[in-house]
C-alpha cells in the first residue's frame, strides 16, 4: 500500500536535511514524498533539489499558511495513507510500515497515532509522548494527547473532511482532526514509538506563539463540534474531563506510571 507523506517547510534549513533523511529512509512501504516550501530564503529549496527524484513532487510558490500549504502538498499526493511531517521533526525507523500494518489490519479503524518523544533543538530526547484514543468529546473539552507527528489516516478521512483550514494559524492538525471525528472516523494508539517532536526556540509550540488566538480557536472548534458557544457548565464539565483523563484511558495511564511518558 502506498502512503503519502507531506513535509511543509520554510527556513528551517537547519533541521531540515534530518526530517527528510528520516522519511526517505522508511523501509517495507511504497513511498511517496512531496515537500512544499512557499519561499525560503536559507538555502532550504536547494538542499530539497539536491535530493533529485527521491523526492517525487516539491511545491515552490506562495502559500496562505501551513495549512494552505499541506492542503497544496495533499492535492499531489496518491497514496491510500497519508501523513504529514514538519520540516523539525523526524520518522523513527518503521515508522510508517507500522502505521501501515495497523491500518491494513484493521479494517474498521480510518486513523492511527503512534508513541514518540519530545526532542531539544540537538536532538537530545526529553519525554516521551503517549498519544490518547481520541473522541470529540475528549478533544473540546481539552483532555485528548494528541501526536500529529505520529499520526497517519486513511485518504477516505481527508477526502470527507475537505482538508486543512487554511485560515487556523494555531492548530490546524486538531481541526483536521475533530473533522475526521465529526465525520464518523474511527481513531486508535499504536503503542510503538513512531516520531520526534522537536521543541525549540523557533518553532510555534516552543516559542508559545499565538497563545490567545490558539484559545480563541479552542472556542471555535468546541462551537463547530456541538453546535452551539461554550457555556460555563461546558467548561465544569471540561474540568471534569480532565480530571478523569487518567481513569478513561487506561492504557494512557498503564505508560504513565511505567515511567514511559
Amino acid at each position: 500500500m502506498r502512503i503519502s507523506i507531506v513535509t511543509i517547510s520554510y527556513n528551517q534549513r537547519q533541521f531540515l536535511a534530518q526530517a527528510i533523511d528520516s522519511v526517505l529512509a522508511q523501509q517495507g512501504v511504497e513511498l511517496e514524498y512531496v515537500i512544499v516550501d512557499p519561499g525560503s530564503t536559507d538555502g532550504s529549496r536547494e538542499l530539497i533539489t539536491s535530493y533529485g527524484a527521491r523526492i517525487h513532487h516539491h511545491v515552490f510558490e506562495p502559500d496562505r499558511g501551513a495549512a494552505d500549504g499541506l492542503n497544496k502538498g495533499f492535492a499531489l499526493a496518491t497514496g491510500e495513507i497519508l501523513g504529514f511531517l514538519n520540516s523539525d521533526d523526524e520518522f523513527l525507523p518503521g515508522a510508517l510500515a507500522a502505521a501501515g500494518r495497523e491500518l491494513l489490519r484493521r479494517p474498521d479503524v480510518d486513523f492511527v497515532s503512534g508513541c514518540g518523544y519530545f526532542i531539544d533543538a540537538a536532538g537530545s530526547r526529553t519525554q516521551r509522548i503517549v498519544p490518547t484514543e481520541l473522541t470529540i468529546n475528549d478533544y473540546v473539552h481539552g483532555s485528548a494527547t494528541l501526536f500529529q507527528q505520529g499520526t497517519f489516516f486513511r485518504r477516505k478521512c481527508l477526502e470527507r473532511s475537505g482538508g486543512f483550514n487554511p485560515t487556523n494559524r494555531t492548530s490546524w492538525d486538531g481541526e483536521l482532526f475533530l473533522d475526521f471525528l465529526r465525520h464518523g472516523a474511527r481513531h486508535a494508539v499504536i503503542y510503538e514509538d513512531l516520531a520526534l517532536f522537536r521543541l525549540h526556540a523557533e518553532s510555534i509550540s516552543g516559542s508559545g506563539r499565538g497563545f490567545d488566538q490558539y484559545l480563541r480557536d479552542t472556542d471555535r472548534l468546541f462551537e463547530k463540534a456541538k453546535g452551539r458557544p461554550r457555556t460555563t457548565a461546558d467548561r465544569w464539565l471540561g474540568k471534569a474531563y480532565r480530571a478523569t483523563k487518567l481513569l478513561r484511558h487506561p492504557r494512557y495511564t498503564l505508560e504513565r506510571l511505567a515511567g514511559r511518558a
